[in-house]
């Protein structure tokens, strides 16, 4: 157990972190990494729970390296794309063309990261998205990863508990179809939700901004179908469960982890007891180096408790941390070419190469959401859970392992 003055430490810790971050540039040589995330906009929580579990990462290296990995510093420049994926492109030029950095995190929304990717890929840059669950994302190109599951895992992990825990056999699907997320979510669990024998029986849509959905939800209720499938973001997630309560709609909504947020509850109240929804960890779940790391976020937070996106944010980061390392130990002549003064040189390339490297050998790494191992397509395998939410709390429900091959 972290002892108090381990504590008071880890806060000092975070609170150097947070000035660091927050500088320009630096003369001296330094590592300088880039994080960028929707810190404004409708999808906000998700940008500032990224940047949080970065910095609890950067608190943690600033703790027992002194914020030092093969003598060098490193510095986490942020930027807000405002949840719009121009800006993220634009953000993104700006980390690499301007703040010259070795490697790139984020983002969370799989359209933004599909904006930002090639510039990256093009740049030699390393991407390492924490949770843009698109497979279109790491298609990109060979600089470009993930830290969590795909979405046509995480539609038939979906179907499989609506089908085997739950038991239901007719739903109908509500979706967002100006968000590439949940098209590609609503495909995975229709075509996964048919092979279990399940059927869905009624489609409707709306877009990221709506406030009413009662239209779409009584044309819903008409089909009787035994539960709403919901694969959107948290903030449409929240109303349309208050407006299908106040229409008499009692069936479970069950939607993905873009439903992942501290704001799901407040926006959708009771509204939600009852509901599910996919996700990358639980609080509640006794894995030592998660309730570790909800020590150190809680104490730099206001003991607030993050979300999965801050636990993935954090993966990403220490990934990278530990692939840096890595390459400070064993070849420390093309490490100096990550040094802030090599920006711009054929040095630099070859060492974001050897970067771009050492994270697609991540295997079997312990993060806060699980054990890591990136595939042949720099692709995170590991088990998902199912969140049940009951008096306004998410408890534990079921983790689901990947299936195995045939």
């Amino acid at each position: 157990m972290r002892s108090r003055l381990g504590l008071l430490v880890g806060l000092a810790a975070w609170l150097g972190a947070v000035s660091l971050a927050g500088c320009g540039g630096s003369a001296t040589e330094e590592l300088v990494i880039g994080e960028y995330g929707s810190l404004s906009g409708s999808d906000a929580t998700f940008g500032q729970s990224t940047k949080a579990g970065v910095r609890v990462a950067l608190a943690e290296l600033n703790a027992t390296k002194e914020g030092k990995i093969g003598g060098l510093t490193v510095r986490v420049v942020e930027e807000d794309d405002q949840g719009r994926a121009e800006e993220a492109a634009t953000v993104v030029q700006k980390l690499i063309n301007q703040d010259r950095v070795i490697a790139v995190l984020g983002e969370v929304a799989s359209s933004r990261s599909l904006a930002a990717g090639p510039i990256c890929q093009n740049a030699g840059v390393p991407m390492i998205s924490p949770s843009s669950t698109n497979p279109k994302v790491t298609q990109v190109g060979d600089y470009i990863f993930r830290m969590c599951f795909l979405d046509d895992f995480q539609g038939w992990v979906m179907a499989k508990f609506t089908a085997e825990n739950l038991k239901l056999k007719r739903v109908a699907m509500l979706k967002d179809v100006k968000n590439d997320y949940s098209i590609g979510l609503a495909q995975y669990f229709t075509d996964a939700f048919k092979n279990m024998g399940g059927q869905v029986v009624y489609e409707q849509a709306y877009s990221a901004g709506d406030q009413d959905f009662r239209s779409q939800l009584t044309a819903i209720k008409a089909r009787n179908p035994e539960a709403i499938i919901v694969p959107g973001y948290y903030t449409e997630a929240g109303l349309i469960a208050r407006q299908a309560r106040e229409l008499g709609i009692t069936v479970p909504l069950i939607g993905g982890d873009g439903w992942e947020s501290g704001q799901l509850i407040e926006i959708g109240g009771e509204a939600l007891n009852g509901c599910y929804y996919s996700n990358h960890w639980a609080l509640d779940y006794p894995d030592p180096k998660l309730q570790e790391f909800l020590k150190q976020y809680r104490a730099g937070n206001g003991n607030a408790d993050p979300d999965a996106i801050g636990g993935l944010a954090y993966d990403a980061a220490t990934v990278l941390f530990t692939a840096l390392q890595h390459m400070a130990e064993q070849d420390p002549e093309t490490f100096k070419g990550l040094s802030s003064k090599m920006a711009g040189t054929e040095q630099r390339k070859a060492a974001c190469k050897k970067l771009r490297d050492l994270i697609a050998q991540t295997h079997e790494y312990s993060g806060v959401t699980g054990v890591i191992t990136l595939d042949a397509n720099r692709n995170a395998t590991k088990p998902a859970v199912v969140i049940a939410i009951k008096d306004g709390k998410k408890t534990f429900a079921a983790q689901i392992k990947p299936q195995p091959p045939a």
